[in-house]
């Protein structure tokens, strides 16, 4: 064959082995891929991927990262919230500027702006001594702040007493639901009636100091509501920082063995420096138990998984640290004021009158 042949065919040939190899690609595609395989339909509207024969749900991922996702419907909740308030002002102050004849901004001259109170120079003094260590600086440097906040705070506090006026005079109803989470109390050591309306459900850390400061609270919850309210105890020993209480909780359910869940709950908060496996067995004693029961049940780790199965339920509804209360449900993160916690309560009963 001559050269000019050669070069005329070398670029046909070139393309058709290209064309081949192509074809015979696809086909190992077609054929030994799995890239290619046929996607499997899913079963059920909530699978968001599939492995081989596996398929994950959406379920499958909140399993996962349980945590993550509550936090993710705390946030969204907290924002509804928000906004849903917001909106419900604004549109209560829009309906009662046009009864009045007046603008928004007329209105909140009248109603809330002329009842603020100017902070008094002893306010001022008082407000700075009890925080000067915290702002660390010189009194003068800022007093025009200080008086600026504490006129903010009259006027927050004006706002609030207007539109709650608003709220009855306008017949204010509002639909969206909290959030609530299902805890279980069976089985955990409870003051109040099983049929009382609220449930107030604590994971607690017997050595926490928090801990110990909400038990004055929820006592006067339960004295100021009666048999409205059922308080459940559950353990949540933060044993990384608390060395003594992981025994500390097991004690409490020894002692609730012979129906002294609650002297021992008392003393133990009351003397939380002593919770060593001794003093907890001093207390037994002081409280006339069956010391020999106690010291047995405590001795032989009767409540190790009692403790560590509540542990892992507080741990999967995103409680992190000590006190966590959940009223009916819905959480409640630290030492909350009684105010805070009676705020809940009442709108719990409120929703079953």
């Amino acid at each position: 064959m001559s050269k000019t042949n050669v070069g005329r065919l070398g670029p046909l040939t070139l393309l058709l082995g290209l064309v081949l190899a192509v074809l015979a690609l696809g086909l190992w595609y077609s054929t030994e891929s799995p890239i290619h395989a046929d996607k499997p339909e899913p079963i059920g509207d909530d699978v968001v991927a599939s492995v081989g024969e596996e398929q994950i749900t959406e379920a499958d991922l909140e399993s996962a990262n349980t945590a993550g996702f509550l936090k993710l419907r705390q946030d969204r909740q907290e924002l509804m919230e928000q906004t849903l308030d917001a909106v419900i002002s604004q549109k209560l102050l829009d309906l009662e500027a046009a009864a009045q004849g007046v603008t928004r901004d007329e209105l909140m001259a009248q109603q809330v702006d002329s009842k603020v109170i100017d902070p008094t120079a002893a306010e001022v003094d008082a407000f700075y001594e009890q925080r000067k260590a915290q702002i660390q600086q010189p009194k003068e440097a800022v007093m025009p702040r200080i008086r600026e906040y504490l006129a903010s705070v009259s006027r927050q506090g004006a706002l609030e007493a207007f539109l709650t006026d608003l709220k009855s005079k306008y017949a204010v109803v509002s639909y969206l639901e909290p959030l609530r989470l299902e805890v279980d109390s069976a089985g955990a050591p409870a003051q109040g009636p099983e049929t009382a309306p609220v449930t107030i459900i604590e994971f607690s850390d017997f050595e926490c100091p928090y801990c110990s400061r909400v038990v004055p609270t929820l006592e006067r919850v339960r004295e100021e509501y009666g048999d409205k309210v059922r308080l459940v105890f559950r353990q949540f020993p933060l044993r990384s920082i608390h060395p003594n209480a992981q025994k500390a909780a097991e004690a409490s359910l020894c002692a609730n063995d012979q129906g002294r869940f609650w002297e021992m709950h008392d003393v133990m908060f009351q003397e939380q420096k002593a919770l060593g496996l001794d003093q907890l067995k001093q207390k037994a004693a002081r409280l006339e138990l069956d010391t020999e029961a106690f010291n047995e049940c405590l001795d032989s780790g009767r409540y190790e998984d009692q403790v560590a199965a509540d542990l892992e339920a507080g741990s999967s509804f995103g409680v992190t640290g000590t006190p966590a209360i959940f009223i009916n449900g819905r959480f409640l993160s630290g030492a909350q004021p009684f105010e805070a916690i009676a705020k809940i309560v009442d709108d719990e009963l409120s929703r079953v009158q």
